[in-house]
């Protein structure tokens, strides 16, 4: 687990848009930037503490509830991607955080991610408290990434803008 926590995005991941992730469109397909954004929450999970050993150990994990993307510009194929996650709530139980996906070489924002996770026991596949050493990296995160603005993109609610 990561500790010393700064005021700035997490850094989850680099990676680069696949061939297969390319749709008859010749940009990365909409379920390719959810599979892209849920492996920058695969490294999330990891500095939290939230590894498969703790899965194991502790026979529980988190199961993610709710979440919105917005596609801000385009990727093609072999471009690289690098992404960064901001926490912006949390509890015993949940973390509300947002992603953010850039061109990893030319800097722009690509798409977002806002998600909330519950922690679940995976014996009785229901929420449970984090235990005490997770809680406290969340409490640490959650410190660092106060002072952070709240980004434009977060709590949005889909809508037509009507004039």
């Amino acid at each position: 687990m990561s500790e010393g926590f700064t005021e700035a995005e997490l850094e989850v991941g680099r990676q680069s848009v696949l061939p297969e992730w390319i749709d008859y469109n010749g940009h990365m397909n909409v379920a390719y930037y959810v599979l892209a954004f849920d492996r920058g929450v695969d490294e999330f999970m990891d500095q939290m503490g939230i590894t498969p050993e703790y899965l194991e150990t502790e026979r529980s994990s988190t199961f993610t509830l709710e979440m919105h993307i917005n596609y801000l510009q385009e990727l093609h194929l072999g471009e690289p991607i690098r992404l960064t996650c901001q926490l912006l709530d949390a509890d015993s139980k949940r973390v509300h955080y947002f992603l953010r996906m850039f061109h990893a070489e030319e800097g722009y924002l690509a798409a977002t991610s806002e998600q909330m996770m519950i922690h679940v026991s995976l014996e009785s596949r229901r929420s449970s408290p984090f235990p005490l050493e997770v809680s406290n990296v969340i409490d640490q995160m959650m410190a660092a990434h106060k002072a952070l603005p709240f980004p434009d993109q977060a709590g949005q609610k889909m809508a037509i803008r009507r004039a």
